[in-house]
C-alpha cells in the first residue's frame, strides 16, 4: 500500500532553513512577544534597532522546529520553547542579554490599559485627590476595589489600591476607570520574555535590573566589606592605612591611660598630670584649710597677751574638745594635701624626663 506523506509548502521549508542559520549564527537569542504592539511603531522600532540587532517572526511550530533543529549544536536551546507565549518573535544579536534588555526597555513608551491585556506587574492606584465631583464615580470605583470619599467636594481616593495583579486580565470596568484616573500602566514595545546565552536561560525577571539600585547594593557591599576587615585588623591594600591609623591611635590612647613616658606622648603626659594637681588643689581647698589654722594661731595669741577678766577666766577652764565631724575634715585635709604631695613629685619627674628628651635631641 502506498505510503502517503503531508505535502509542505516550500516556502515554509526556507522560513525554517533560515531561522536555523540565524540560530547558529547568533550567540545571543531572545524571545519578544509583540501582542498590542502597533505595525507602525514596530517599524520605527526596527529602523532604530537595525545593524546591532535582527528580530523575524513567524508561525510558532515553524520556531519551534527550527529550534529541535539546532538543539545538538545549541546546548540548551529547546528550553527557549516554553517562552513562545503570545505573539513570538526572534531576536538575534551579538551583544550581550543585559544590553539588549536595557536597549528593549529604553523604546517603550507608556500606553493606557485596554480590557484582556495581562498586566506584567501589579497595577496601583494611589491615595489622593481627583479631579472628579462627587456622584456616580464613587460607586465605580467601589467596583473596581478602589475605596474613595468626599474631601473638600472632590472625590478622594482612601488608600493606595492594588487593582490589577501581575498576570492577571484586565477587567474592562478597570481598564475605563484608570484612564479616567490618567493612569497609563502599559508599555508599548518590544517585551523580552527570555533569552538563550550559552546553554543559560535568561528570563524577564533576571534581566530587568534597575541600575541604581544596583549601583547602591555595590556601594553598601564595598563600604560593609572594608568595615568588617578593619574591624578584623585584615590588612589589605585598601585597608592598609585605616589600619596603621587605628593602632597609633590604639597605642597612645594606652601610653597616656598607664602614663608610659615616651616621647610621642609626653606632652600629653605632662598636661594630664598638671590637670590632675589642679584639680586635688581644688578638691583639697588647700588655701582655706591654711587660713582657718592660722586665724586659730592669732586666738590663741590674743588668749595669751591679753588680760583676762573674771568672765574670760572662767570660760578658759571651759576648752571644748574638737566634734568627731571636725576630726574626720582634718585627716581628710590631710589626705588631700598628701595626694597632692604625690602628684606634684609625678609631675616634677614628668617635667624633668621632659626637659632631658629635648636636651637629647638638641645634642
Amino acid at each position: 500500500m502506498e505510503q502517503i506523506q503531508a505535502h509542505v509548502a516550500q516556502y515554509k521549508k526556507d522560513l525554517v532553513s533560515n531561522l536555523v542559520n540565524l540560530i547558529n549564527q547568533y550567540p545571543i537569542i531572545g524571545v519578544v512577544n509583540m501582542e498590542n504592539l502597533p505595525a507602525p511603531q514596530l517599524q520605527v522600532m526596527r529602523a532604530q534597532l537595525r545593524g546591532s540587532f535582527f528580530i523575524t517572526m513567524t508561525k510558532r511550530r515553524l520556531m519551534k522546529l527550527a529550534i529541535e533543529q539546532t538543539k545538538s549544536k545549541k546546548n540548551g536551546i529547546e528550553k527557549l520553547e516554553a517562552h513562545l507565549g503570545g505573539m513570538p518573535a526572534l531576536i538575534f544579536t551579538k551583544e550581550n542579554p543585559f544590553k539588549l534588555s536595557k536597549t528593549l526597555q529604553k523604546n517603550k513608551s507608556p500606553a493606557p490599559a485596554k480590557a484582556g491585556q495581562t498586566a506584567l506587574r501589579d497595577i496601583m492606584v494611589n491615595k489622593g485627590a481627583t479631579s472628579f465631583a462627587p456622584g456616580p464615580i464613587i460607586g465605580e470605583l467601589a467596583m473596581a476595589g478602589i475605596k474613595s470619599r468626599v474631601e473638600g467636594g472632590k472625590v478622594a481616593i482612601k488608600e493606595d489600591s492594588v487593582v490589577v495583579k501581575a498576570g492577571e486580565k484586565i477587567k474592562p470596568k478597570v481598564a475605563e476607570i484608570l484612564t479616567r484616573l490618567g493612569i497609563q500602566p502599559m508599555e508599548v514595545g518590544l517585551d523580552l520574555v527570555a533569552v538563550y546565552e550559552n546553554g543559560l536561560i535568561y528570563g524577564r525577571g533576571v534581566l530587568s535590573v534597575n541600575e541604581d539600585e544596583y549601583k547602591n547594593r555595590l556601594t553598601n557591599a564595598s563600604r560593609w566589606a572594608f568595615n568588617l576587615a578593619v574591624y578584623t585588623s585584615y590588612p589589605t591594600q585598601k585597608t592598609i592605612n585605616a589600619l596603621l591609623g587605628k593602632a597609633y591611635n590604639d597605642a597612645k590612647a594606652l601610653g597616656v591611660s598607664q602614663n608610659i613616658f615616651d616621647k610621642g606622648i609626653i606632652d600629653i603626659l605632662v598636661g594630664k598630670a598638671e590637670q590632675q594637681m589642679l584639680s586635688l588643689a581644688g578638691t583639697a581647698n588647700i588655701e582655706v584649710f591654711e587660713t582657718r589654722h592660722e586665724k586659730r594661731e592669732e586666738k590663741i595669741e590674743k588668749t595669751h597677751t591679753e588680760p583676762k577678766t573674771e568672765n574670760q577666766k572662767t570660760e578658759s577652764h571651759e576648752i571644748k574638745a574638737p566634734t568627731r565631724e571636725e576630726l574626720e575634715a582634718n585627716i581628710k585635709m590631710r589626705e588631700k594635701q598628701q595626694e597632692v604631695k604625690e602628684v606634684e613629685k609625678i609631675y616634677h619627674e614628668i617635667h624633668k624626663k621632659s626637659i632631658e628628651e629635648h636636651d637629647k635631641k638638641k645634642e
